[in-house]
């Protein structure tokens, strides 16, 4: 299972909750690019660039797709990618986290560890931009102004349908 969604949306958070109920694995793919690399993202996409951290993202998701009883939490670019999306779309059921861009803008740190955050033109153009792919999302969870247990229960819902 592959939470997919912009910058923010809590994948990484509800990925935890949700394998906690499912009492299966919770895996981040951005802290298994950062445990790879030995370094933050942000280091890696100032030092080394965005294109090469994309194929970073690749590498990290094909050595994942194997793994099953697992939700995963992709980064906010990686569904974005045609062929991240099709592996990800054939190998089980992603669920776009869809929020607002006013919460993404409230949730966002200070601290520069989001390196697409720095400009809000920029970035608002990244998440209109972004939403074309993840439109793509088998499940569509709107996530706005929920807490991480109602997004849980919506998913659940969903996903017993």
């Amino acid at each position: 299972m592959y939470l997919v969604g912009f910058m923010t949306a809590g994948k990484t958070t509800v990925a935890k909750a949700l394998a906690r109920r499912l009492s299966w694995d919770a895996l981040d793919l951005d802290d298994e690019i950062e445990r790879d690399e030995h370094r933050t993202v942000a280091d890696i996409f100032a030092s080394l660039g965005e294109p090469y951290f994309r194929r970073l993202e690749r590498a990290a998701l094909e050595r994942v797709l194997p793994r099953r009883h697992v939700v995963i939490a992709t980064g906010g670019g990686t569904f974005v990618d045609p062929a991240n999306r099709a592996a990800i779309q054939a190998d089980g059921c992603s669920i776009w986290l869809d929020v607002s861009f006013n919460e993404v803008v409230s949730r966002l740190p200070s601290d520069g560890r989001r390196p697409l955050a720095a400009n809000r033109t920029q970035l608002e153009a990244l998440f209109l931009a972004r939403r074309e792919a993840y439109q793509h999302a088998h499940v569509r969870i709107d996530a706005t102004g929920q807490p991480v247990e109602a997004v849980v229960e919506a998913l659940l819902d969903r996903l017993a349908d």
